[in-house]
């Protein structure tokens, strides 16, 4: 059974990601969504919010799960008998630092990263773009999968 994570920070879910995961099912048998924890980082949505966006999106998709983890993505692959990382690809950017991360990944590890290219009409989509869209009070649902919504205020 050919298995992959698929590491971020999901904050939140874009429909970039939602791109990544639906073409990565049709290569691996399983993919698992794995949230990073960093104690460091401030994040918009909430960990339980994360999940339960990723867990709504997916719902009627049995190779994919969802997780969250803290530490090393190659340990944490390891810990859960996974081979293979799964990464998207937007831009020449993210290939040179996603290169480096994978260079680095596989030195520490046997674990193969796998990039897959972000389709064009998700390219541009990014959750830093989307927090600062609803940041501004922008229409960020067209950036983002239906689960994906912000509560308002009474």
């Amino acid at each position: 059974m050919k298995r992959a994570i698929f590491p971020g920070s999901f904050d939140p879910l874009t429909l970039g990601h939602y791109d990544i995961i639906t073409r990565g099912v049709k290569v691996f048998d399983e993919i698992i969504i794995a949230i990073g924890i960093n104690s460091d980082k401030k994040y918009m949505f909430s960990l339980e919010e994360r999940l339960q966006f990723i867990k709504d999106t997916f719902k009627d998709e049995p190779k994919v799960k969802v997780t969250t983890y803290s530490g090393l993505t190659v340990d944490f692959c390891k810990k859960m008998d996974v081979e293979f990382i799964l990464r998207g690809l937007r831009n020449p950017a993210d290939f040179e630092f996603e290169k480096a991360i994978a260079q680095t990944n596989r030195k520490l590890s046997e674990i193969e990263t796998v990039f897959l290219l972000t389709s064009s009409k998700t390219s541009f989509i990014s959750s830093s773009i989307v927090r600062d869209v609803i940041r501004h009070n922008g229409d960020y649902t067209l950036l983002v999968p239906d689960s994906v919504r912000v509560k308002k205020a009474p």
